[in-house]
């Protein structure tokens, strides 16, 4: 069996509390499958919502939704994992923070998730990396 996991990469050099860094990665995390329902709810008003997936994202969903955070140290950094990510074909999604409660008023980008998908497909993209 293919392993499938997801890959989250926070920035370490804003110093976030505890909770905020949290609730930052949470957000990466279900950006996958977030992004899709807010689509469909654009484009329908009313009735049932159809969610497509990956084979990658049900098989991900169904045993067990395998997650490894990783650090980054700069928006740089954190901006080349998720370029370098869609360039291999692979779903990143990328966190921008309003900056109400931190960072002083300035949308800052956070987080990161790439994947759900093939761990050796996301491990080709974030091996340079620590664990958080």
């Amino acid at each position: 069996m293919t392993r499938i996991k997801q890959v989250i990469l926070i920035r370490k050099d804003l110093t976030m509390r505890r909770g905020k860094e949290i609730a930052q990665g949470s957000h990466a995390s279900m950006d996958f499958l977030v992004a899709v329902l807010r689509s469909q709810l654009q484009a329908q008003a009313e009735g049932p919502l159809t969610i497509e997936l990956s084979a990658a994202e049900k098989s991900w969903v169904l045993h067990g939704m395998a997650k490894i955070c990783l650090r980054v140290n700069s928006e740089e950094e954190l901006l080349h994992h998720h370029q370098k990510a869609l360039a291999a074909g692979l779903k990143s999604h990328l966190i921008q923070d309003s900056g109400r409660t931190e960072f002083h008023g300035q949308p800052t980008y956070t987080a990161c998730a790439i994947g759900p998908d093939n761990a050796e497909h996301i491990d080709l993209i974030t091996s340079d990396l620590v664990l958080y």
